[in-house]
């Protein structure tokens, strides 16, 4: 199963193939939210602006998300979009979130060639925030993983009743 890459408005600013990493960055309308380094860096801790903003990776088995299996969904750390229902977590054994579909129109993919390989990297499509990776070696019934850090996501428990 191949998986589609939307078009959403990342650009490379350059891309050597010996780099470890591919610096990106957006236009202003590319997203609803648009907001300076300064404006992400006033609203998210250090460790948010990191992954968020500069595609970073939390340590795997750091993020108490890993093991939370209660009912509710999972949002957007950087402007609170719902990005997954708690129904589609499973414990991928990998020390990150790990989820089999996103919620609809939540996110994006674009390619991500860093670290002298290719991924699929998955992003908010709300605010361009850099969730994870999308891998194919997830359960039924979509085949996929999505591997997300924690520190990017919020967790809303469902409401009671």
């Amino acid at each position: 199963m191949g998986l589609a890459v939307a078009a959403t408005g990342w650009r490379p600013t350059h891309s050597h193939a010996n780099e470890e990493t591919v610096t990106t960055t957006k236009t202003k309308s590319a997203f609803e939210i648009a907001k300076t380094p300064e404006e992400w860096r006033r609203i998210l801790t250090p460790e948010q602006y990191h992954v968020l903003r500069e595609h970073g990776t939390e340590r795997a088995g750091t993020s108490p998300l890993d093991k939370n299996y209660k009912p509710g969904t999972y949002v957007c750390a950087g402007c609170e979009l719902p990005l997954f229902s708690s129904e589609t977590k499973f414990n991928s054994g990998t020390g990150w979130p790990s989820f089999y579909q996103p919620l609809d129109n939540a996110v994006g993919n674009t390619i991500d060639k860093s670290f002298f390989m290719t991924r699929t990297e998955v992003h908010c499509r709300r605010c361009g925030g850099h969730l994870g990776h999308v891998f194919e070696d997830g359960p039924p019934p979509t085949g996929l993983r999505y591997c997300m850090n924690g520190v990017a996501l919020k967790f809303i428990p469902k409401a009671a009743g």
